[in-house]
This record gives structure tokens, sequence and C-alpha cells, in this order.
């Protein structure tokens, strides 16, 4: 486990119309088949290059542990669709899902590795709606690509 391993909290925001057929494909490459669908990645040169070229559609942030930790227990999903129980997380060999959620985040291996474990969360839109216009990036005051650790505040809003 390298302590330098940052984790990455991507959402999708946008639906795949007039996307190109690569954009289509790096969507499902991130696990990110429709919107409102969120993942947890390692950063990594060929994750920023992915999420570079799919910017336009999603936005992407650093995500802390207690907000992975809410993550899972509001939206993990297992393999039948069932919801990540703390027996769950005992099977697969964690103490709880904050044990878990801790593992995730300093570990250099992706969430798909963790077995029974779904990779890509479903949440809601935004209660309250957005800030911004989904057709237009942060900077300019819309709410698609990067945001840094703002993104704790949006995953509220969407479990």
């Amino acid at each position: 486990m390298s302590p330098s391993s940052t984790k990455l909290l991507v959402i999708r925001m946008r639906g795949g119309v007039n996307a190109s057929r690569d954009e289509l494909e790096t969507f499902k490459l991130l696990h990110l088949s429709r919107n409102f669908h969120a993942t947890i990645l390692t950063d990594s040169a060929v994750v920023r290059g992915m999420l570079q070229k799919v910017k336009d559609h999603i936005t992407w942030g650093e995500v802390s542990e207690e907000a992975v930790e809410q993550l899972l227990v509001k939206r993990g999903r297992v393999e039948g669709g069932r919801r990540l129980t703390e027996e769950l997380a005992r099977e697969v060999g964690f103490e709880s899902i904050r044990d878990l959620a801790k593992h995730l985040i300093e570990s250099d291996k992706p969430i798909a590795a963790y077995a029974p474990l779904k990779p890509v969360f479903r949440l809601h839109p935004p209660k309250g709606g957005f800030k911004g216009s989904t057709k237009k990036s942060v900077k300019e005051f819309g709410e698609l690509g990067y945001r840094g650790k703002d993104i704790a505040a949006l995953l509220s809003k969407m479990i």
C-alpha cells in the first residue's frame, strides 16, 4: 500500500447522446454506463487521460475516507443487487464497512478487485438541484470537470 496513491470519485453527469465512439468506450472502461453513476478510481496518468477525454460529461475530485464510508453504507451494492452490510464486509475479510473504506482509500487496488462489491454506485440527482449548468465546467460556474475536494459536497447531496 502506498500512502501517496490518492483516490478519485468520478460521477457521470450527462448522457451519451452525441458522444463519440471513443467517449462511449471510455465510459465503459470507467464503469459509468448511465447518468449519476459514480465510481472510485486510483489517480494515475492513464486515469487522468481517460477523465480528460470525457471531461464534458463527468465531474471528479479527490475523495475522503469519510465520504467513501458514507457512499458504501448508503449506496454500496454487492452481486445480486443486495446492500453492502457489516456481515458482508466481514465475509470479504474486513472488520466493518469503515475498515473496508479505509483499505479502499489506502490501497492501490481498483474497486473492482473487492470481489462481490460492485464497482459502480447509483446516485440520485442532487437534492436542491445543481448550483450551475450541467453543460459548463466548474471554472465557468457549471458542474462538469475537475472540482477537487469539493466533490464531497456534491456527493452528500446525491446520496
